[in-house]
């Protein structure tokens, strides 16, 4: 199964996505697709509302806390959360949702991605496919360091995607704010050698799926055995468990 590696297994995927934003499939057929991988904990996290192109709507936000909250009743035997994916931006509080925003939400994840204004996107996707320097390197840790700093967020997403950034910052600041570092199955990052220099700090890490369609809720696979493969010890992962045998 795609949710389990060698002897372990994902229990919870935090960051799915759905139509509200750039997803294919509704939150129901997210909720299906967990509940057939045999997942306890299934977040909705579709993209914030800065994202240019396919951030959801702040007006329909009640909307999906409506369908979240009708869905809960209709499967009880699994818990449904709503989040959302904000964007790290150089601006405000350093992501494109306010801090009384918060609110609308059960928790909040974060990372940096293109399609945004004030996140040095031109200038990143360049460094992507050309190289970029340490001056740009500094801009988008900062970015993202102050937004961590500043912000109660559950999840760092995809850390290093995107642009060049200082990890071993990224970490410290994890760290600091009991802030986990994501381990994507979707995106490269981290990679096994980015896990292996951010696990000498003491930050915790979550594996994702960041499934963008129903049939890839629950995805971990790739991420277990990365982190595994990595050294990286289990017990710092927080939504693996060992599988039980009968």
């Amino acid at each position: 199964m795609r949710t389990t590696y060698g002897k372990y297994r994902m229990t919870e995927d935090y960051h799915t996505h759905t139509t509200y934003s750039h997803g294919k499939g509704s939150i129901e057929e997210n909720v299906k697709a967990a509940l057939a991988c045999g997942l306890r904990t299934l977040g909705i996290s579709d993209h914030g509302p800065g994202h240019l192109t396919y951030g959801i709507k702040r007006r329909r936000i009640p909307e999906m806390r409506a369908e979240i909250e009708a869905l809960r009743l209709q499967y009880p035997q699994i818990e449904i959360l709503m989040s959302v994916e904000a964007n790290i931006v150089a601006k405000g509080n350093w992501l494109d949702i306010a801090p009384e925003e918060f609110d609308d939400y059960d928790y909040v994840i974060a990372g940096y991605h293109y399609g945004v204004r004030n996140g040095y996107c031109i200038s990143n996707y360049l460094s992507e496919h050309f190289g970029g320097g340490r001056k740009l390197m500094l801009k988008n840790t900062e970015m993202a360091v102050q937004a961590l700093y500043e912000n109660k967020i559950k999840i760092l997403t995809h850390p290093g995607d995107k642009g060049p950034f200082d990890l071993d910052e990224l970490a410290k600041a994890c760290a600091a704010r009991g802030t986990l570092m994501e381990i994507s199955t979707w995106h490269r990052h981290l990679t096994l050698d980015e896990i292996k220099k951010v696990s000498k700090y003491d930050v915790g890490f979550v594996i994702s799926s960041d499934a963008h369609t129903p049939n890839r809720v629950g995805d971990a696979a790739d991420g277990i055995k990365r982190a595994l493969e990595a050294g990286l010890e289990p017990e710092r992962i927080v939504n693996i468990a060992e599988i039980e045998l009968s």
